[in-house]
């Protein structure tokens, strides 16, 4: 075989992910990103590199505020609850987190305000007055989706403040009509108040640079060069009491911003583990340094990563990163994950369920370097685990262990029968790694998944189930046996970062490490250990259980969140959203048919109905244009319409009733049909 080389230089690498919000519990797509990232860090240090994987919890925030005082408890027991949720469910996806901190802690606010002094010391910190929505009753200033009211364009009610989801118009909270504070009720007042920005625009031509300096993918630097291009605005650093986080330290009752103490978390989550383990830390965040710095993160926050964050750094004297990989979003089944439809699935009931290999392999199967969305299709995912996996990796070791256990005391040959096959094997190593270097996991699957297919191929060829039963041919049966296992001993190395847990049983029953270099030296002469199963099927019962306990988990917060009555926390004063029967009872449901449905000009997100009511037609303008993309489809379908509901001029038009529709809203909506036999202008009783 020829003689490969493993490689020489050992890099220092510091890797992030994006830090999973304190308010709730991980999804699927937080696993995304953390098994994206994870992957590429075993990589690096199967490949004997010092890569560090560090990520915390963000937990800081009005809303953290908010559910911790839902939950009668306090923001400090709320944070360190999810801490320890979110980092079982982490360990249970076998992410390999080198630390995983918080961004509450002593860490976090020395960087933070160190960070800050030197943002103000050198000018890049000023002061302004500003004018925002505030509720007089909880004495707290209000962000937009804290605010809700009728939209001054369509006049819909129950709107947040800053767009309208029936419409499509965007506007500010004092544009609404009638606007309430979703905390208490109370309609918001005007006050003033000064807040701290940071003078981004300083920074344009340094971040023209840097964002080209292929730091970033092509779309996302063509995305940034959009915001550079159009003129950056100061960026509001700070927050009014009462809020939960870090006091800025010249200015009581002004506190940082989260997304300014956030991503210093990840200079906090290293530093702990620096101090415990005895690590220079400047050696990675200084600006002479020659480590390399990686952040991994969703396409939503560029914004943050891509512009302020090495903006900041820059000012402060530390180091910008080496690159930024984003991806795209995850859809399930081709849309985004659905409540109602059960894929908007948590980490936690995933695992109740299935092994979190299977979801490993599948991501890794899918993922490239580019921000394209990810789709978990769940049949695709059934049948390629199932084929890729269990069918052919496991597959191989399982075909020749039997023999070499019952004729050959578990002992491979003291050769290779088939050493130009082996090298290839290996050689093709330098062209994987490569790939996963670059985050073409998908690309590195299929190369390796080819040679399974090859290994297989090469077994059913010499068919050592027909050899052993011939005389004389055991020298063959052991032969082709061994070369069996070597070739998957190689498959498993460049498996071992995607499917860590299957790598360990490998290295247990091939009795030696599978890290990349030792795939160079074959196993000769050596003895093995029993064979156990590595991976079962996944049976398409185990998916739909997963489906069906995400949908029920939905429906019982659902019936949490509607009480009769809630009651606002600080006053114990009732708000009441109750009406009497007697007028329920006026509204007229009755059977109409959609005998015509087209997109409405100018609006995102409306829908023109033509309903027939057996003795009458109306026009009805509906919000169901994200989940009705081809409305020609609606027509002749029979749905459920407020027949007596008095007209509503629109821009657009006039809306005579309106249609009856379930769902959490976008393209997660779902208009209600009636029974067979149902007939248009019929009474719905």
């Amino acid at each position: 075989m020829p003689e490969l080389k493993p490689e020489q230089r050992v890099r220092d690498i510091l890797v992030t992910s994006a830090l999973p919000y304190a308010n709730g519990s991980l999804h699927l797509g937080h696993l995304l990103e953390q098994v994206q990232t994870d992957i590429w860090v075993r990589f690096q240090k199967s490949r004997g590199h010092n890569c560090t994987y560090v990520c915390a919890d963000d937990a800081h925030g009005t809303a953290i505020m908010l559910i911790a005082e839902q939950l009668g408890i306090s923001p400090e027991q709320q944070i360190e609850q999810m801490h320890a949720e979110h980092l079982r469910d982490s360990n249970d996806f076998l992410i390999g987190f080198d630390n995983f901190h918080s961004t509450h802690t002593e860490e976090n606010r020395f960087f933070s305000e160190q960070i800050y002094t030197r943002l103000r010391d050198n000018g890049h910190i000023v002061q302004r007055e500003i004018t925002q929505a505030f509720d007089p009753e909880r004495q707290l200033f209000l962000s937009d989706r804290y605010i809700k009211g009728s939209c001054p364009r369509c006049k819909t009610a129950d709107q947040y403040g800053d767009n309208c989801e029936a419409c499509g118009a965007t506007y500010s909270p004092a544009d609404l009509i009638d606007p309430v504070s979703v905390l208490s009720g109370a309609a918001p007042i005007e006050k003033k108040s000064v807040h701290y920005f940071f003078t981004l625009p300083a920074f344009t031509e340094m971040l023209r640079e840097w964002t080209n300096s292929g730091t970033l993918q092509t779309q996302i630097a063509n995305k940034l060069k959009e915001w550079l291009d159009a003129g950056l605005k100061e960026w509001d650093i700070s927050r009014d009491t009462p809020y939960f986080g870090f006091e800025i330290p010249d200015a009581p009752g002004k506190y940082f911003y989260v997304w300014l103490d956030a991503p210093i978390g990840y200079m906090a989550s290293h530093k702990n583990l620096c101090e415990r383990d005895g690590v220079d830390f400047d050696s990675y965040w200084s600006t002479d340094s020659k480590a390399e710095l990686y952040h991994f993160i969703g396409k939503d926050i560029i914004n943050f990563h891509g512009l302020f964050w090495p903006a900041i750094l820059s000012s402060a004297d530390y180091r910008t990163p080496t690159a930024i990989y984003t991806h795209g979003f995850l859809t399930v089944n081709g849309t985004k994950m659905s409540k109602s439809r059960g894929t908007f699935i948590k980490a936690r009931t995933y695992l109740e369920h299935l092994d979190a290999e299977y979801l490993r392999y599948y991501f890794a199967a899918k993922l490239n370097g580019s921000v394209d969305d990810i789709d978990l299709n769940l049949e695709d995912f059934v049948q390629r685990v199932n084929s890729d996996v269990v069918g052919k990796v496991v597959n191989i070791a399982s075909r020749c262990a039997g023999f070499l256990r019952k004729q050959f005391d578990n002992t491979l040959t003291e050769s290779c029968a088939e050493e130009a096959l082996l090298a290839d094997f290996i050689a093709a190593g330098d062209g994987i790694a490569e790939l996963y270097e670059q985050r073409e996991f998908g690309k590195a699957i299929r190369e390796i998944i080819a040679l399974a297919d090859r290994a297989n191929q090469y077994i059913d060829e010499k068919k050592p189930w027909v050899l052993a039963k011939q005389e004389g041919a055991e020298a063959e049966v052991h032969a082709v046996c061994s070369m069996g296992i070597n070739l998957f001993r190689v498959l498993m190395v460049y498996l071992k970062p995607v499917l860590p847990a299957m790598a360990e049983k490998s290295e247990a029953f091939l009795q030696g490490g599978l890290d990349w270099d030792q795939r160079l030296q074959p196993l000769q002469g050596h003895r093995i250990a029993k064979f156990k199963p590595l991976m079962t099927r996944i049976e398409t019962q185990q998916v739909e259980a997963v489906v069906a306990a995400s949908r029920e988990e939905q429906a019982q917060a659902e019936s949490a969140k509607a009480p009769v009555e809630e009651t606002s926390v600080e006053e114990n004063k009732p708000v009441s959203n109750i009406i009497e029967y007697d007028d329920f009872a006026k509204v007229e449901l009755r059977i109409a048919e959609i005998i015509a449905a087209e997109p409405v000009q100018g609006a995102d997100k409306l829908l023109q109905l033509t309903l027939n009511l057996g003795d009458s037609q109306r026009q009805v303008f509906a919000g169901i244009k994200e989940a009705y993309p081809d409305p020609a489809r609606l027509v002749g379908k029979l749905t459920v319409c407020v027949a007596n509901l008095a007209p509503r001029k629109m821009r657009f038009g006039v809306s005579e009733g309106m249609v009856l529709a379930a769902g959490p809203g976008g393209s997660d909506i779902y208009l209600l049909e009636p029974h067979p036999g149902a007939t248009p202008g019929m009474r719905v009783k």
